[in-house]
């Protein structure tokens, strides 16, 4: 029996087969012209309007010569260019912080955005996956705004109903090579909406020298490098625990020796000591003098060393409980903070079982118990596995150094650190340009910060020993 559909009638269509369906043609709705062609100018003047609101100086800069030249003439046109360029020009050369932000980035940021993403929005969106064709429509999320700045492209987008962060963060690859950008790093703004950062250059290609001494004493946080954003990369060690995991000659000592050459004021002043375990013997052993008699190198003078710093907590616990519940560095308490440079030698590759247990027993309490009481602890290691390092979860802040295996990022960082953009293991081999590039992952936050730790050399660390040797 035939329904009545939308369409051509169906009266007088005959069947001889009852197999054979019947084919309907779809009723055709034709669009008055004058319609069309409101529904398009109107579309015209909001994308103008919306220009010239998020895009004033480029659409200033476009607009401006080509109306002055239609209305009279090339020679006044020239001049209005010529002008503002004698008079912007060497302010730029003089203050570029000043004219870039305000001027040059914005500039950019539209010819970016009509040139880069606006054009390659619709191709990148269908074939990563994150466009649908649905029923002969293309549901595309919804590209906001782009902003630049002096390394880098930071897209806001809009997503599609029901996407979640993870889609984006599982097609970073293809966000990138689409853009043609080196990588890809995704971030929530908030509910429905993401920041899309694409690199234009590597900020930090160059090794950095190491950090002046601070001038006044303190226990943190303590600079020991630069963001990838130009700022200072603060190390926060008072009240946190931080793990550093790397590969061999990925940097490991510059992140280690640039946090203790930040304590040195607040160590010469008695407001922090420095607790230095050293089971390689090459490392930590250049600044014994800093530590004094705070170093071990033997697993059982690792042991005791770390008893030792247990009793401290304890006794401090015991003596805070009823009356502060924040540590206060002050000559009487001053701030611990226990350095191990190899954590995996002392407890998952020592022979002797009995002292790997009670090396671990004593971290672990540490890691749950020192942060109130004013004793932290720095710890770096190159194999990041959970059987190698049980207690990898008690550190707040973690950093990751060159990783040989992208797993191993998220065993440092966390689950879907890597998707977020944190790629460690792609960070290069070659001292001069990786060693010390790092991803962070604080406690306050899960997006994934990248910085270069500073380069502290013999020489820096020789000096530093010898502001004590002198004491002595």
């Amino acid at each position: 029996m035939l329904k009545k559909l939308p369409g051509d009638p169906v009266s007088g269509l005959v069947s001889t087969t009852p197999d054979t369906a019947v084919v309907f043609r779809p009723a055709i709705v034709q669009t008055p012209a004058i319609v069309t062609i409101v529904i398009f100018a109107a579309r015209l003047v909001i994308g103008l309007v919306r220009s010239f609101w998020r895009h004033p100086i480029a659409s200033a800069v476009a607009v401006t010569p080509s109306t002055i030249f239609s209305l009279y003439g090339w020679r006044l046109a020239l001049v209005v260019v010529a002008v503002p360029i004698a008079l912007v020009g060497p302010w730029a050369i003089t203050y570029p912080k000043v004219v870039l932000p305000w001027i040059g980035y914005r500039l950019l940021a539209w010819w970016r955005l009509v040139w880069i993403y606006r054009r390659h929005w619709q191709p990148v969106m269908v074939v990563s996956g994150l466009g649908r064709h649905i029923k002969g429509r293309d549901y595309l999320p919804r590209l906001l705004r782009v902003t630049c700045t002096s390394w880098a492209d930071v897209v806001t987008v809009k997503m599609l109903d029901g996407q979640a962060a993870k889609d984006w963060a599982d097609r970073i690859e293809h966000l990138a090579h689409g853009f043609g950008a080196p990588s890809c790093r995704v971030s929530v703004e908030r509910a429905g909406r993401l920041l899309l950062t694409f690199p234009r250059r590597d900020p930090l290609a160059e090794p950095l020298p190491a950090v002046p001494l601070p001038e006044a004493a303190t226990v943190g946080p303590v600079e020991i490098g630069q963001t990838e954003d130009g700022k200072p990369w603060l190390l926060k060690l008072h009240g946190t625990h931080v793990l550093v995991a790397g590969a061999t000659g990925a940097g490991k000592g510059s992140i280690l020796w640039s946090a203790i050459r930040g304590l040195i004021p607040a160590i010469w002043t008695g407001l922090a000591e420095i607790w230095a375990l050293d089971p390689k013997l090459m490392e930590l052993s250049f600044g014994r003098a800093i530590f004094g008699n705070r170093y071990a190198a033997d697993p059982a003078d690792c042991a005791d060393l770390l008893d030792e710093a247990v009793m401290v907590m304890q006794e401090r616990a015991g003596r805070f409980a009823g009356v502060q519940r924040d540590h206060v560095p002050s000559v009487q308490d001053p701030f611990v903070l226990v350095v191990v440079d190899e954590i995996a030698f002392l407890t998952a590759y020592q022979s002797d079982r009995a002292l790997r247990q009670r090396i671990s027993a004593a971290l672990a309490t540490l890691t749950t118990q020192g942060r109130a009481v004013g004793v932290g602890v720095l710890a770096a290691l190159q194999d990041p596995r959970k059987d190698v390092i049980t207690i990898r979860n008690l550190f707040p802040d973690k950093i990751a150094l060159r990783l040989d295996e992208s797993e191993q990022v998220d065993m440092v960082l966390g689950d879907g650190a890597r998707d977020r953009g944190a790629l460690a293991d792609h960070i290069s081999p070659v001292p001069h340009q990786g060693a010390g590039v790092a991803y962070i992952r604080l406690e306050s936050s899960p997006d994934p910060i990248r910085a270069r730790a500073a380069y502290v050399s013999d020489e820096d660390i020789r000096d530093m020993a010898a502001l004590f040797e002198e004491a002595m």
